[in-house]
């Protein structure tokens, strides 16, 4: 059996970004995966660093959360884009938990990643028009960056990315559609998985 985790961020629970969750955590279920979904408003994540956590001492919530990591097949990230780059929560759990030891190693030859052979997809909300972003090279920017940047770097290489546009402009069958598109893409995502 699959473990599909999924690691969301927005605190209106009426939102978009929380519907897809709920639609790609309902379709993992019937595709018979583990499903763990992370809620970080809900567990009203602390996102800042402290000294002792950069230094090493890792406390029991965050040894948590990369054991769910650790068990992941397949990770879906789904939040919305503010400011070009990750929700504050969403960037600060990505701080505290990808840590120098788990996510990745360095030697005198340089980094290595430590999290191969997991997939990862991340759905990407936005109220902007992402074709637009495609065309300004924003889309390009965010996959150096926040996708394939920050995940190749710990060893995953197997990353989809979908950016969903102007929702604050399309009407609720566009949305529906939207969600259907997040329901396929990780239908075919845990269809690969062995």
């Amino acid at each position: 059996m699959a473990t599909h985790l999924i690691i969301f961020a927005h605190p209106n629970p009426d939102s978009f970004t929380n519907a897809m969750v709920a639609r790609v955590a309902d379709v993992s279920a019937q595709q018979g995966a583990e499903v763990i979904v992370r809620d970080l408003y809900e567990m009203n994540f602390n996102p800042v660093l402290p000294l002792h956590e950069l230094k090493g001492d890792i406390p029991p919530d965050i040894l948590q959360e990369q054991q769910y990591i650790r068990r992941a097949d397949l990770i879906t990230l789904i939040y919305p884009l503010w400011w070009m780059g990750f929700p504050a929560i969403l960037k600060g759990y990505l701080d505290r938990v990808l840590t120098h030891g788990f996510a990745y190693q360095t030697d005198e030859t340089g980094s290595v990643g430590l999290l191969r052979g997991k997939k990862m997809q991340q759905f990407i909300n936005l109220g902007s028009n992402a074709q637009t972003y495609r065309e300004n090279g924003y889309a390009q920017g965010l996959d150096v960056c926040l996708v394939n940047g920050l995940f190749n770097f710990c060893g995953i290489t197997d990353i989809q990315h979908t950016l969903f546009g102007s929702l604050y402009l399309i009407d609720d069958a566009a949305r529906r559609a939207m969600l259907d598109e997040a329901a396929e893409k990780t239908r075919n995502g845990l269809s690969q998985i062995t």
